[in-house]
């Protein structure tokens, strides 16, 4: 499977609820790389690389997880730059 890197924006109370750090969590297992990161603007941004069944997994996860708290996820598919393994959050 070919990878694809995908930024996506989680709106709603997503933040000060430990929400990067169960990202950091829930991609145990999963092959992938990026970044979490708190927005100015109060929304959680996160920059995947991976194979896109593996991606989709994580954002369920946290759909699962957080489902109260998010209002909205929009994401943008691009071309891997090949950041390196593992999700870290990012400051």
């Amino acid at each position: 499977m070919p990878v694809e890197r995908r930024t996506i924006l989680f709106s709603g109370r997503v933040q000060g609820v430990g929400f990067r750090y169960t990202a950091v969590q829930l991609s145990a297992g999963l092959r992938l790389a990026g970044t979490v990161r708190n927005l100015d603007d109060g929304d959680v941004e996160l920059i995947a690389e991976g194979e896109s069944g593996e991606i989709d997994t994580l954002v369920e996860r946290l759909r699962e997880h957080f489902g109260t708290f998010i209002r909205t996820i929009q994401q943008n598919r691009s071309r891997a730059l090949g950041l390196p393994p593992g999700m870290h959050v990012a400051y």
